[in-house]
Formats: C-alpha cells, structure tokens, sequence
C-alpha cells in the first residue's frame, strides 16, 4: 500500500488530504519554480535590453519559455543529477536551463542565465512565489468551504435558544446560530487580514546592493528592475536587504496562519464539548467504529484529528516565524533549510480544515436535550430580573436574586413567579418579568450571514 515507509504521516496517512499541495511545495515543484524564476528574469533582461541581448523577440521568449513550461519529473531528476556533481542545488539549475539554451539553439546568450544573482535571489522569489499560488489555489478556497459550512450552520440555528455556559456554569441563554456565528466572524476578519499581507521577495544580487548589475550596466535602473520583476508575481520587493530576505513579513503571514490555527482549534473544542453535552448529535456512518472495546461509541475524531493538526501546524508555523528573521550578519545558511518546511505546516493546516469541514458535516442540533437543559436552569434569567429592579430604583436588587437563586435546590418557574409577584414593584414591571424565561432571555441576535 502505497505510503505506508513514509516517515510523515502528511505524505502516508494523510496523503490524500495533502496531495494538492505537492504541486507547490515537493522537492520537484522548488525546482520548477525556480526554474520558472531564471527563465523569466533572463527574458525581462531581454526586455531591458540589455544589448547584448536585443536581438531576442517574443518569438524566442515563447520558445524559451518552454524550458518552465513543460518542465517535467524527468527535468527534475536530470537537475538534480546535475547537483550531485554541483553540491549546489542552484547551480544545478542553472547548468540544467544552460544546456536547455544549447538544445534550442540560444546557446550565445546562456551566460545571461542567472546573470549577476545569488542563489537566495532565486529562492526568495520562487519559494514565496510558490506559497503565494499554495495560499491562493488549496488553503483559501479550503478557508472559504469551512466559511460556508458555518455560515449555513449559524443561519439554520440562528433562532434556536441555547443555554449558554461561562466558566462551564449555566449563563444567560444564547442561541445556538450565534454561537456559531463567532467562528464565522473571527475567521473571516483573519482570513481578510491575511489575504491583505504582502508576500514579500528578495532580488538584489549578492549583498542586496546590485553590485554586479551596477557595475556592468550602470544606466540600468536595476531598483525599478527589480521592484517590476518581483511585482510580476504579485510578489512586494524588500527593498533594503542583505543576501537575503529579512523575512520580517513572512513571518507576518506565518503569525496570520497561527492565528488561524488557533481559532480552528476553539471551534474544534467547543464542536467537541457541545458534543460530549448532547447539545450536538453525530450522524452514524455505516462501517466506522468508534471503539475498539465500547460498540456504544461514537466519538468526535473529526474535531479531535483537526484539534491536532492544527496544533501541530501552530508549533512549526512559531518556529518559522522566530527563527527565518534571524541571520548572521549578511547570511547564515540555517534560512535555507527552514524554508524546505513552509509546505509541512500549510499541510497540517489543510488537513485541519478538511477534518472541521468533515465533523461540521456529520453534526446536528438535539433541540430537545437543549430545551430541557433550558427547562431546568431557570435561575439563569436572574441577571435579567436584577437588571430591571435597578431601573425601578429597588434596593439590592442583584443580593435579593443572589439569596433566592444560590439555593442547593433547583430554582423552579413556581419559584420565579413567587419572587416576583412578592416584590414591592409597580405592576406594569412586574408584568414585563412575568413574560421573561430562559427561552427568550436571548438579547440581540445578529443578522443573517450573507
């Protein structure tokens, strides 16, 4: 069975989930993308031009074009025999697009390939580049698809009282859309915020200076250069660098995706409490099994594996965002190796949601246990009863709901309308308590989501 040697479970167990992120994160997929990188920076140094370099039109751009285009697994593997001579992964790269000039007859301008980078020029724009299409192509429409789950969720349920519990103590009553409802809004705000961040790029020769581009082609812009080159990905330049990127807003991007994790994780607990209370039924699926031992079992391991992953997700994504801005002096090569692992939290993420998505799928409300918990919490419309005697000018009005509802018996409807029909009130308030009970007690709801 195939995965079953895998060393992470992202590319075994969880193959299937994560599959579509290979496309941006795979050994082969760095190397197509930093392929697609040199490709297109030799042809924006023909589109200067450089004059060594004019006689070049679109006829020949298309052509070398190709060389990313149609790169393939058996490209890939031709690079990466190249590296093992070279011990330089982008080295091998550029021998590999050298002698792909060779084949297409370009050969005469081969040393314009990678003319005057470094090799972080390379991997500080494909490797964002590659996160950017991971976000836009897998992780939004992933974020999107767990927003409509809740937001249908939150309109279905939105009328539905609910008792609600703070500190795990019965509080005024909510409804159950509502509460839905907070996920929905905290998500969107953070997937808004995240999708405002720049993905940033690094383009800038050896010490971040254009030195080599300077000196031998001084009447170049080389700053608007670069600034155009990494904007033709949808990438931000960073304008003032060493060799490589400060990686200050990537690490933002990282803290917006923890961020993220972290709400997931909120959502997957209290799916997994209002479970455990009844409050939410699980569908049964036909063949699974719950426990090795108890037939009975239905558990919440949709919530329970997204609960991990995410956690999961959070701990690496911490570790990228503390240690990627920190380099020795002008560079150390620790950066390099971290940025290998950007596509191994996105993957925890993404099977984070899908398994949210999943339990969110298999869940309906038990109205009837949600009434009866109502039913037997009556002491919860205190807060409403005191906040009503204040406006009548009743004296200690929330000691008097304090000695009447901290009982060691249940408060009872009975015991509530006695209550109110002793207090030394004019009649027309006492007529709005009457009406009052932890089925309406519910406050403003929020409107429909859209």
């Amino acid at each position: 069975m195939q995965g079953l040697q895998n060393i992470s479970p992202i590319d075994g167990r969880y193959r299937h989930v994560a599959a579509p992120l290979s496309a941006f994160f795979s050994e082969e997929a760095l190397i197509r993308y930093r392929v697609l990188i040199e490709v297109e920076y030799f042809i924006g140094l023909c589109k200067i031009p450089l004059s060594p370099l004019k006689s070049l039109n679109d006829n020949d751009f298309k052509k070398i074009r190709e060389i990313a285009t149609t790169f393939s697994q058996e490209d890939a593997l031709a690079v990466k025999g190249i590296e093992q001579e070279t011990n330089h992964d982008i080295k091998a790269v550029e021998y590999f697009i050298k002698q792909r000039f060779e084949y297409f007859g370009y050969g005469a301008y081969k040393e314009f390939v990678h003319f005057g980078l470094t090799s972080q020029d390379i991997n500080n724009t494909a490797i964002p580049l590659s996160f950017k299409e991971a976000l836009e192509t897998v992780i939004y429409p992933a974020l999107d698809e767990l927003l409509s789950v809740l937001g249908k969720l939150a309109n279905d349920w939105l009328h539905v009282p609910m008792l609600a519990r703070t500190h795990g103590q019965p509080a005024s009553p909510t409804t159950a859309g509502k509460e839905i409802m907070v996920f929905h809004e905290r998500l969107r705000l953070q997937v808004g915020e995240l999708k405002a961040l720049p993905i940033p790029a690094k383009f800038g020769g050896a010490t971040g200076n254009f030195n080599a581009h300077h000196l031998a082609y001084p009447e170049v812009d080389w700053v608007g250069f670069g600034n155009q080159f990494a904007g033709s990905f949808g990438l931000e330049r960073s304008r003032i660098t060493t060799q490589i990127d400060h990686y200050d807003r990537l690490s933002s991007i990282f803290d917006a995706l923890k961020r993220i994790c972290t709400i997931l994780i909120d959502l997957d607990r209290d799916c997994w409490s209002y479970i455990s209370m009844d409050y939410f039924s699980q569908k049964i699926v036909a063949g699974e099994v719950g426990s090795s031992a108890m037939p009975h079992k239905v558990n919440p391991i949709d919530f329970e594996n997204a609960e991990g992953n995410a956690g999961v997700a959070i701990s690496l994504l911490e570790h990228l965002s503390a240690k990627l801005p920190v380099s020795r002096l002008q560079r150390d090569l620790s950066d390099s190796t971290v940025l290998r692992n950007i596509g191994v939290p996105v993957a925890h993420l993404l099977i984070a949601l899908k398994s949210s998505i999943k339990g969110l799928g298999k869940i309906s409300l038990n109205e009837h246990k949600i009434s009866k918990d109502l039913e037997n919490n009556m002491m919860v419309v205190a807060e409403a009863i005191q906040t009503v005697l204040r406006t009548t000018g009743y004296p200690n009005p929330y000691e008097a709901l304090k000695s009447l509802t901290r009982k060691n018996t249940a408060i009872t409807k009975e015991d509530l309308s006695a209550f109110i029909e002793e207090l030394d009130i004019p009649e027309e308030v006492k007529m709005k308590l009457r009406t009052v009970s932890p089925f309406n007690y519910t406050g403003i709801i929020p409107g429909r989501i859209e």
